[in-house]
């Protein structure tokens, strides 16, 4: 298997921050990193201001904590597409759970025939196996995810599961198998020049 490099990452350009209020920063922080902070803090903390009011000490860890943990390992690196921040995996990965698949064709996106969408039991079993055994939320979790398509209808025979694997020929099994061929035409040729 081929594996390819990306030396994009090496060539990253990003502005920092070196300065803030007066306060020196040091070597600075990503600006981008401080946007995404500024917007999470001003949505999280204006949704509390509206259902709690003013913080206090008891609930002034509930205004400042989850937003920044979000931002903490929100903006590293993606351990799957290291181009991307890990929120961005987390909100493809939170869109799929919650929309299904959505397949992307030419660059644009179409709606999905019926038979392109993958069932809620499909998109969650998997993330939510504890729950579905012998937990006490099992049943409640089981009529959530909705039924079981994987499973044949009455009177059908059992599902049957493809597991299709490309391969790749190299051009030595290209020659032979085009030898063969060559082979097999030569012997039908001499077989029908008898025949006649």
């Amino acid at each position: 298997m081929r594996t390819g490099h990306t030396y994009t990452d090496h060539f990253r350009l990003e502005t920092r921050q070196h300065e803030l209020l007066g306060l020196d920063l040091g070597e600075g922080i990503a600006r981008r990193v401080l946007v995404l902070a500024l917007v999470l803090y001003v949505l999280w903390d204006g949704a509390l201001l509206l259902l709690l009011g003013l913080p206090s000490k008891v609930t002034a860890t509930l205004y400042l904590l989850p937003p920044g943990l979000v931002v903490a390992y929100g903006a590293r690196p993606s351990t799957r597409v290291p181009r991307r921040i890990a929120l961005t995996g987390w909100a493809i990965t939170a869109r799929y759970l919650i929309t299904g698949h959505r397949p992307v064709i030419c660059g644009g996106r179409r709606a999905a025939y019926r038979s392109e969408w993958i069932g809620r039991r499909g998109r969650w079993a998997p993330r939510l196996t504890l729950l579905t055994g012998s937990s006490v939320l099992g049943p409640a979790v089981d009529r959530w995810l909705g039924p079981d398509t994987d499973t044949a209808p009455a009177g059908a025979g059992p599902v049957i599961r493809l597991t299709a694997r490309p391969r790749l020929y190299g051009p030595d099994a290209v020659v032979r198998a085009h030898g063969r061929r060559a082979a097999r035409t030569a012997r039908k040729a001499r077989t029908q020049g008898v025949a006649a």
